[in-house]
């Protein structure tokens, strides 16, 4: 390509697509283009009100078919929020059309969907990557060096991505219903805490796990329940430990702890951070000191803050996101290690509730 631009396609008018509305004006080598909905008010009031909010130099062109997004020749890349039941088949399409693609998450339903996803975009020689905000964070290059220098030899990383869901939720959002959001809490929240737990392992697989839901909506005949509350273990062959819980039935949490034989990193944020004009993370070591009768607990507390903004803003991790998959576009070349984590992430979340549909039995994992 010769162009210093990516230009953007969006299919669907999520919820989700508007804080990624400005991500893409914010990244500096990206434009939006048109968004797309099969009801074409819905898509100019989208672009209504995001432009209120954020407006990007050139207005943003409402579409009322996909298809027809997808055959825009000023289109490079689509951002697909559309929900996990649908996924597959626009992926397809757009990967057939020629367009470089970005998903939320979960990728697909299981992970045969994803390994047909992956196999589409190879063949058509485009970009994959799900849309993993925290991937792309100056914080977690920082941690990487913390973990790989300072926390010393893991010993476990535990995580927990929750929300309390109002009463109607079960009844009302798409996140509990069957067919469109069959992995529930699993998929919408414990993707990020089995992500971030594999990022701190470098990827590698781990070689046991278990799963157990502890509440669920049922989703119909000959549709299996939505998990509403999740957790989960995984063991890697060198004897470290994982322990994630998920859930749309606890309050506000979305921390991540790695605990080492020299130090114990903990980030209270780690999928959203909490908003201000900086990031965090603080390395603890304490320290059990013992003089005759008198025994202290040294606190050995470090906070840690990197000049990056939280959120809504041109350096913030969402930003990164569409930055970084804007400059592989442009670069012509595909990066296999975003499709890679994707599928492994999928993999692992499959073998969690494989093990729990069968009373939480331990799993060797397979990928």
């Amino acid at each position: 390509m010769t162009s210093k631009t990516c230009r953007w396609g969006i299919l669907g008018a999520a919820f989700i697509a508007r804080k990624n509305w400005q991500a893409i004006r914010d990244a500096g080598n990206a434009s939006l283009v048109a968004v797309a909905s099969r009801d074409l008010a819905k898509a100019r009031a989208f672009i209504d009100e995001c432009q209120s909010s954020a407006p990007h130099p050139v207005l943003p062109e409402a579409m009322d078919s996909y298809d027809a997004l997808l055959a825009r020749p000023d289109i490079d890349a689509v951002y697909i929020p559309l929900p996990t039941g649908l996924r597959k088949e626009w992926v397809l399409r757009a990967a057939a059309a020629g367009k470089h693609v970005l998903v939320e998450k979960p990728v697909g339903c299981d992970s045969s969907d994803v390994q047909e996803i992956l196999a589409a975009c190879e063949r058509h020689g485009v970009q994959f990557m799900d849309g993993v905000m925290f991937m792309h964070g100056q914080r977690l290059r920082r941690l990487r060096e913390v973990v790989d220098h300072e926390v010393g030899r893991i010993r476990h990383i535990a995580s927990q991505f929750s929300f309390l869901a109002d009463d109607a939720f079960a009844q009302s959002n798409i996140r509990a219903h069957g067919s469109l959001e069959p992995l529930g809490c699993l998929g919408d929240l414990g993707w990020y805490c089995l992500r971030f737990t594999l990022w701190a392992m470098n990827f590698a697989a781990p070689v046991r796990v278990t799963g157990s839901i502890q509440a669920e909506v049922q989703a119909g005949d000959g549709v299996a329940p939505v998990p509403l509350a999740f957790s989960g273990t995984l063991t890697f062959a060198d004897g470290v430990s994982a322990s994630f819980y998920c859930s749309f039935t606890a309050a506000n949490a979305q921390w991540a702890v790695v605990s080492g034989d020299k130090a114990l990193l903990q980030v209270s944020d780690f999928v959203l951070p909490f908003s201000a004009a900086h990031t965090q993370f603080s390395l603890t070591r304490s320290q059990f000191v013992l003089d005759r009768c008198r025994a202290d607990m040294l606190g050995g507390h470090h906070i840690e803050s990197l000049d990056e903004p939280s959120n809504n803003a041109p350096g913030s991790q969402e930003s990164g996101l569409f930055q970084t998959f804007s400059s592989l576009v442009l670069s012509g070349k595909p990066d296999p290690h975003w499709p890679r984590i994707s599928l492994l992430t999928q993999q692992v979340l499959d073998a969690c509730l494989a093990s729990a549909r069968q009373g939480g039995v331990s799993l060797a994992f397979q990928a």
